[in-house]
């Protein structure tokens, strides 16, 4: 009878199985690998927090969102310190006592703070913290800068422009411009004259005053422009002078023309041709000019004026015109009669010209050659101030 083999009974023990033997490897590999990606893993996160918190560091502390704001911070005094070394420089500073005097001078230095900088580096540290060693210099230096060293003639510092060499005087020239008070439109370009102007204001017209204010707000000197008789019995205007009047009434009515216009610096004569002949009423009106405190000023409407005799005997200083700027009003006649005027002015020192409020091409003349002429070597003025000086009869 054939034995019929009995399959193997399976052990419950899992250590008897033989599938229980390769797996033990495996596992053990598989442990390994997962825990060096944990690992890795940790490592990361750890730099990644670290450089995070360095990031934020930096930002914080270093001062706005510059990601190297320190580095840059640090850089700006060596920048500063390593210019202002030229020791040209150095010998333009003032104070003696921090700088060897054996130092040839050289030329100046415009800019001041080139020196300020470098002094501070360059002295021991006691010296930076005072700050009196720091102000004595900055105040003395601009009395140092122009440098008292011998220099060659003609010659000028590096770095400071050359002045232009003062022009020689010509001669004074005052400009007076008679009839204002008729029309306030025709004053107004006198008015923008852009250099000293005498304009005499006649009395008794409706623009009087108003045109006395705005001859003063403009900066112009004001005359009183009197009128008086003329030989040609030409009406000379209200509030006039007449050879029927006594010395009294003659101050009577020019007091009341000043004080209409006040306060003036003299006075002028509107036609007057007869009146300035006559020696007491040219009396009159001289003293009080001289009671006022003004200057009077002969118009020369005549050859024969007595004002100059009356003017001696009283001990008084008048002028006289030179030209008349405007007796035909074209520009070309107006610019010959200048050209007198300048010439006059050359050759005596001083020259007084007269036009007036009514002629169109005057101001505009007078205001384009203006600047030219100051150019030129001649000096502007007004009237009382040109008399005052001593005005040549």
């Amino acid at each position: 009878m054939k034995q019929v083999r009995k399959p193997a009974k399976k052990s419950s023990d899992p250590r008897k199985k033989p599938q229980a033997r390769g797996r033990p490897k495996k596992s053990r590999r598989a442990d390994s690998l997962e825990a060096r990606a944990r690992a890795a893993l940790i490592a990361a996160v750890c730099t990644a927090i670290a450089v995070g918190v360095s990031v934020l560091l930096l930002i914080t502390f270093g001062g706005g969102n510059a990601p190297y704001p320190l580095p840059e911070a640090a850089p700006p005094p060596e920048r500063i310190a390593a210019p202002p070394a030229p020791a040209p420089e150095q010998p333009e500073q003032p104070p003696p006592a921090n700088r060897p005097a054996a130092q040839p001078p050289a030329a100046a230095a415009p800019p001041a703070a080139a020196p300020e900088q470098t002094a501070p580096r360059k002295a021991p540290p006691p010296v930076r913290q005072s700050p009196p060693a720091n102000s004595a210099p900055a105040a003395e230096r601009p009395a140092v800068q122009p440098p008292a060293a011998p220099r060659p003639a003609g010659t000028v510092p590096a770095g400071r422009p050359e002045r232009p060499r003062p022009l020689k005087r010509r001669g004074t020239v005052a400009l007076v411009i008679d009839d204002a008070g008729n029309n306030l439109r025709e004053l107004e370009p006198f008015l923008n004259f852009p250099g000293p102007m005498t304009i005499a204001v006649l009395p008794g017209l409706p623009h009087s005053a108003e045109a006395a204010r705005r001859i003063r707000a403009a900066g112009k000197e004001v005359f009183l422009h009197q009128p008086m008789e003329a030989l040609n019995g030409q009406n000379p205007g209200p509030q006039a002078v007449f050879s029927s009047m006594d010395g009294a009434e003659i101050r009577r009515i020019i007091s009341r023309n000043l004080d209409e216009i006040a306060p003036v610096a003299g006075l002028n004569n509107h036609q007057g041709s007869k009146i300035t002949m006559d020696e007491k009423a040219m009396e009159a009106v001289l003293s009080l000019c001289r009671e006022r405190g003004i200057q009077f000023l002969d118009s020369r409407t005549t050859a024969d004026t007595a004002a100059p005799g009356a003017a001696k005997r009283l001990g008084m200083k008048i002028g006289e015109r030179d030209i008349f700027l405007d007796n035909v009003q074209e520009r070309a006649a107006i610019a010959d009669s200048l050209e007198a005027g300048l010439a006059r002015a050359e050759s005596r020192g001083r020259a007084l010209m007269i036009g007036h409020t009514w002629s169109p091409e005057l101001a505009p003349l007078l205001t384009e050659l203006y600047p030219n002429l100051v150019e030129q070597g001649y000096v502007f003025s007004t009237a009382s101030r040109l008399i005052k000086e001593g005005y040549e009869q």
